[in-house]
């Protein structure tokens, strides 16, 4: 882990929904967060704690009402709706539950598609999504279509897909969600090996056993954030 270098860093980042209204909804409150390179990070808390509010400001997928964003150390205030879409487009990477695979496409061209919106060239892109996905362990898999494939290998698939542009984090929400605890494992052991390459994994969950496996676990609660101490 590079201790020098922090990708995602956030002062007071605050989120209010409707604010003024009847219906206002404070969201964050005063979130102040630091994970440096290389770290595995698991946000933990229950539905409506604010974490699936936090991995979107992270995600630049929305804007906060209070506070500073820095991601890779990019002032997100200081950039437009197209600076924004670049930054996410290669800065971050996206895993979910639900996997979020085109069902018509195989492994391969699943896994290829993000590098069309990067503008990699046409000849390299069957080349790069091969080796993503031999590295997540499908190389034998890539003409499959996800119907053809398990829930773990899907999510293998996903994990491959977010990765193919090189960005330096990847938010993972609940990805283990779907699975079942041995598949779970085995994904969860991928993320420690992209951890140990030098990607920074962010794992949001409500499940306290999945947190474990994390260098680092934080807790929300109603919108505020504190670090778990880890276990003696």
């Amino acid at each position: 882990m590079n201790a020098e270098v922090a990708v995602i860093q956030t002062h007071d980042l605050g989120k209010v929904y409707s604010p003024g209204t009847e219906a206002e909804v404070v969201a964050l409150r005063g979130v102040n967060l630091r994970i440096q390179r290389g770290e595995f990070v698991a946000i933990m808390g229950p539905s409506g704690s604010g974490k699936s509010t936090l991995m979107n400001l992270i995600g630049c997928l929305d804007s906060p009402s209070q506070g500073r964003y820095l991601c890779d150390g990019v002032d997100i205030a200081s950039l437009d709706a197209e600076e924004r879409a670049i930054l996410r487009r290669d800065k971050i990477g996206f895993v979910f539950q639900g996997f979020n695979l085109l069902p018509r496409m195989s492994a391969l061209e699943n896994v290829a598609m993000p590098m069309g919106y990067a503008n990699v060239p046409a000849h390299e892109r069957a080349q790069r999504a091969h080796d993503a996905l031999a590295a997540v362990g499908l190389g034998s898999r890539e003409s499959h279509r996800p119907s053809e494939l398990s829930g773990g290998q899907q999510q293998r698939v996903a994990i491959a897909r977010a990765l193919i542009n090189r960005p330096p984090i990847l938010l993972a929400d609940e990805p283990t969600g779907a699975l079942d605890s041995k598949t779970g494992e085995e994904i969860l052991g991928l993320f420690k090996q992209l951890r140990d390459d030098d990607h920074t994994v962010v794992l949001i969950t409500h499940d306290p056993e999945v947190a474990a496996h994390a260098d680092r676990t934080f807790v929300m609660h109603d919108g505020e954030l504190r670090e778990q101490e880890a276990a003696p």
